[in-house]
């Protein structure tokens, strides 16, 4: 039986890139995340491998000292990606609320979107808010993570939240967006392209990172039974800069895999059809479940993750594990399937239980 942490991974990139376009059915799961919790991350590099943990401050040789043990976490997790995020300089402001964190592996204090009301409300907002310059976008430790890539090892990339979430989230805040979408749409046409154009800049000057495989946005778009804004709103504001970069990616032979939160029924067709997305993650057993997802779409996409977060954090090893097996069961078949958390692996997730998880997939066999 194979154990965590592995004591001589062998990533497989290209493999993982087969199993998501359809080239092959593999007998096990290639593993996905779009992220482990920074928590999760120094926890398993200080306790389970031993390494000393260095957090990352302003100065380089700190950042690059944590990068290192970022990786080896990933590494010795099974995993054949290491996704990278953000950029120098490229910082969308806004407004949050803070509460107490009281999860497992506290960082402390915790961050909420402002669901009111954001920075940009009128013109005059629009221009004094301080935008991102591609111009100046610094991609150092894209560079310093390629060249210190175990073999085998692929990267994919996501500069920030999506193309829904910067406006919604960051900019304006939704209920101030809900309003806005009726009193002034040509003021949110406009910060919407604005937003676009920066994500695509990023995306258009990332094209050539050694070992690049893809590329994995998150853009979340809905909750328990439907989108967060009328789907024509998305067709018509949002889907577009999707396939943009859907597009950039494919004619470099790169994938778009897509992460997005909520029940997306009514724009599934438009993400398959017209985005050409090459999978979807982020799955939740009550309104959007992994299951349902494989058997609607996994002929078409790729199903990514799906082990409900509720579950991963809150059963016991021996039923979650079952758990685990049984999505398996029905999802690896015609392959096309991923194994990893329906979310991410927060830091209330138990680590035996992320383990756990972990290891079902490394010991399954059709």
């Amino acid at each position: 039986m194979i154990k965590l942490p592995l004591p001589k991974p062998e990533p497989d990139a290209k493999k993982f890139v087969d199993v998501i376009t359809g080239k092959l059915i593999p007998e096990r799961p290639p593993l996905i995340e779009l992220f482990l919790d920074y928590e999760v991350v120094r926890e398993i590099s200080r306790n389970v491998l031993g390494r000393q943990w260095i957090e990352p401050e302003d100065d380089i040789e700190s950042q690059k000292k944590y990068y290192l043990n970022s990786i080896e976490v990933y590494y010795k997790m099974g995993y054949d990606f290491y996704r990278i995020t953000g950029a120098t300089g490229y910082v969308f402001t806004g407004n949050t609320r803070q509460g107490t964190d009281t999860a497992m592996f506290s960082r402390g204090t915790r961050y909420w979107a402002e669901e009111k009301k954001g920075p940009i409300s009128s013109w005059e907002d629009f221009e004094k808010y301080p935008w991102p310059d591609p111009k100046k976008f610094g991609f150092w430790y894209y560079d310093f993570i390629s060249k210190n890539l175990p073999d085998g090892m692929g990267i994919l990339v996501c500069p920030s939240s999506g193309f829904l979430e910067i406006p919604l989230d960051t900019l304006f805040g939704y209920e101030n967006l809900c309003y806005l979408m009726y009193d002034q749409p040509d003021l949110v046409a406009e910060v919407f392209r604005r937003v676009g154009e920066i994500i695509y800049a990023y995306y258009e000057m990332i094209i050539g990172l050694p070992k690049l495989i893809g590329f994995f946005q998150g853009d979340d778009m809905g909750f328990k039974t439907g989108t967060l804004v009328p789907p024509e709103f998305l067709r018509t504001h949002v889907l577009p800069w999707h396939k943009k970069v859907a597009e950039l990616a494919h004619k470099n032979g790169l994938l778009y895999l897509f992460h997005g939160c909520g029940n997306l029924e009514e724009i599934m067709s438009d993400l398959i059809s017209d985005v050409k997305i090459d999978g979807r993650h982020s799955y939740e057993d009550e309104g959007n479940s992994v299951v349902d997802a494989k058997r609607k779409y996994g002929d078409k996409i790729a199903i990514l993750g799906g082990i409900d977060v509720d579950k991963l954090a809150r059963m016991d090893e021996m039923h979650l594990r079952k758990h685990v097996k049984k999505i398996l069961d029905i999802c690896m078949p015609g392959g096309r399937y991923c194994l990893g958390s329906g979310n991410t692996v927060t830091n209330y997730v138990p680590i035996k239980n992320y383990f756990a998880m972990v290891e079902e997939g490394l010991n399954y066999k059709i």
